[in-house]
């Protein structure tokens, strides 16, 4: 039931769109174990003339960079399965991408139980019942 949200630099693309989707849906399952029927990811694109790394923007640098968070539910996950998540979307992002700029960015959010949830419940209804 994991949310991302996903900035990547460049123009809208729908092949880059299903890679990145592809990419985040099949990690989300295979090392933090979460389903990918309610699993969601909304992908932005950011002109690299509107993003700057270190004051310069990526378009002088010539460069890609990525961005993306992901919601879990606190206790969920272990602290090598976050870190394994992270280095393999880093690395599959660098395929998609290319030339990518090492400071990109991914935030797994651990959230409270019951401060979380879809459909009108929380995961920590979901839990007890």
């Amino acid at each position: 039931m994991p949310i991302l949200n996903v900035k990547v630099s460049g123009q809208k693309n729908i092949v880059t769109t299903k890679a990145i989707h592809e990419l985040l849906l099949d990690l989300t399952h295979l090392i933090l174990g979460k389903k990918k029927e309610v699993t969601a990811i909304a992908i932005d694109y950011v002109d690299p003339e509107c993003w700057m790394v270190g004051g310069k923007l990526l378009s002088e640098q010539g460069k890609n960079s990525f961005y993306f968070d992901i919601k879990v539910t606190d206790e969920t996950n272990t602290k090598d399965e976050k870190a394994r998540y992270i280095k393999e979307a880093f690395d599959g992002f660098e395929r998609i991408l290319g030339n990518l700029h090492e400071e990109s960015y991914i935030y797994v959010q651990d959230v409270r139980a019951a401060t979380y949830g879809y459909g009108g419940k929380t995961q920590e209804y979901r839990y007890h019942q």
